[in-house]
């Protein structure tokens, strides 16, 4: 149950190549169609998805719950796409999401600057300028993405495990090159163990997007941990309301085996013209 995640540089080519490993490899490739047509049954819509994909909030505001649970549950239609593993994940961060698990291959594509401009004017049919612009702005986007959620510098190569240049190589050598890296016996030795620790991070997903939906929980400074179905709670809340109301939301969540509270009340006062 291999899951391949790519990492990109807008102007690299990258779909076309993660198109072609999916075919090559009979994976299932998740990119926007495929994350539009899955959208629906978690209750999220195409501008809602396009809202929050790969960037990061612009503003702390009253909006923050809203635009925290869109991103929950956007994390959890990844997530379960991995169930049955063999799939190609294209962006959305999904090799931190999925970090620490074994069966995981982290694919970077990259390519000098000027060299994506023209490769983006040209597939898109744009002025050079505009394009330019748009790199710029998908560049900045998706590094602060990556900075703001999973506290990590997008360009660094050690969070991936092949990195590409593709104005070096033909799309068709790096594509036999990932066929192959693929069928790495490394990717498949502990399935049981990959399948439970996702599994656990699904069911942690579900139960931090229930947090952000439910309104009554200021779900900002604790956290919540699953192990084999076992839910840990620890941090601090404002209120004893808010605390078993978080238990209470975590425990009618569907596989979780038990809830443990280490949560601390700690109420503080607002300051002065903090709203």
């Amino acid at each position: 149950m291999a899951i391949i995640t790519i990492s990109r540089q807008m102007g690299t080519g990258a779909h076309q190549i993660a198109a072609d490993v999916a075919k090559r490899l009979k994976y299932t490739l998740v990119d926007d169609a495929r994350i539009f047509d899955l959208a629906g049954a978690y209750g999220l819509s195409k501008e809602e998805i396009q809202r929050v994909d790969e960037k990061p909030p612009v503003t702390m505001t009253d909006e923050d719950r809203k635009y925290a649970s869109l991103i929950s549950s956007f994390e959890l239609v990844l997530l379960e796409t991995c169930r049955n593993g063999n799939v190609v994940i294209y962006g959305r961060g999904a090799q931190d999401l999925l970090a620490g698990m074994n069966n995981l291959l982290r694919l970077r594509f990259v390519a000098p600057f000027d060299i994506r401009v023209e490769n983006f004017a040209e597939r898109e049919w744009l002025d050079p300028e505009l394009a330019r612009t748009l790199i710029r702005k998908s560049d900045h986007q998706r590094s602060g993405f990556i900075s703001y959620y999973f506290e990590r510098d997008w360009n660094d190569p050690l969070g991936y495990d092949l990195v590409f240049n593709t104005c070096c190589l033909s799309p068709g050598t790096i594509v036999e090159s990932i066929v192959a890296t693929a069928r790495d016996s490394r990717l498949t030795t502990s399935e049981a163990d990959d399948l439970r620790l996702l599994e656990d991070r699904i069911l942690c997903k579900r139960i931090e997007t229930e947090l952000f939906k439910s309104g009554t929980v200021e779900y900002l400074h604790f956290r919540a941990e699953v192990k084999k179905g076992v839910v840990t709670f620890s941090g601090h809340v404002q209120t004893d309301a808010q605390r078993q109301s978080a238990l209470s939301i975590a425990a009618g969540v569907a596989g979780a085996v038990r809830v443990i509270d280490q949560l601390q009340v700690v109420q503080y006062r607002r300051v002065r013209g903090e709203k």
